[in-house]
């Protein structure tokens, strides 16, 4: 007979790598970057694959995964339908929170702050730079909305394939663009044995400074 698993038995000692005070940049982005840098190097699964943690206004929480996009303007970026539930929660909550979690590496980010729509032009921009199938899926996904069953994206596709056969461009949809978390709080995690845990935040004062600390784990 076959031995039940016990998730309280789940366990890793990690022990690959160290997060030093002295090691790190001042700026929290340009240490994104390099550790972003690093998990491209290493070839880890989905390397900009986040979870995207949104509220209600009455402080409901959601949490799903997208894609990193950019880093602009000191925010970042992801693209998504204004429509859908994250959209809704933003425009009601402006509020947001980011974590990356690469498990080669034994690492995690975390990363807080408001949320604003990006310009329409980086929004068209990047929209054309899209796969058509993509642009095409945008128009034909009333995302989050409940739907009868999935022939019904089969039609809406359908139709709007046929609507822009002759357009060289497809338009951006309207309800489509992008966001742009901008941080003032970025910590970094670097799992170390026995639990105990590297932590390094960067807060931003009121002056739009970095202040470092280091939390126990």
């Amino acid at each position: 007979m076959e031995k039940t698993l016990s998730l309280a038995d789940i366990r890793i000692n990690y022990s690959k790598k160290i997060l030093n005070r002295e090691a790190v940049h001042e700026n929290p982005l340009q240490q994104f970057d390099a550790w972003m840098q690093e998990a491209l190097v290493a070839k880890v699964e989905e390397p900009t694959a986040m979870a995207l943690s949104t509220a209600s206004a009455v402080g409901r929480p959601s949490a799903r995964i997208v894609l990193l996009k950019a880093i602009e303007d000191n925010g970042f970026v992801f693209y998504t339908n204004y429509e859908s539930r994250k959209g809704q929660q933003l425009h009601e909550n402006p509020f947001a929170s980011l974590t990356f979690f690469w498990p080669a590496l034994e690492r995690q980010v975390r990363i807080e702050g408001a949320v604003q729509k990006v310009p329409a032009a980086t929004s068209d921009a990047y929209f054309q730079s899209r796969p058509k199938g993509s642009q095409l899926g945008a128009w034909s996904s009333p995302q989050s909305q409940a739907i009868k069953n999935r022939k019904v994206l089969e039609e809406l596709e359908l139709k709007y394939s046929q609507e822009f056969a002759q357009q060289e461009i497809i338009p951006r949809p309207p309800h489509w663009g992008g966001y742009a978390v901008i941080p003032d709080r970025i910590e970094f995690w670097q799992g170390r044995p026995n639990r105990l845990h590297d932590r390094l935040v960067y807060l931003k004062d009121s002056e739009g400074n970095w202040q470092i600390e280091r939390l126990a784990p």
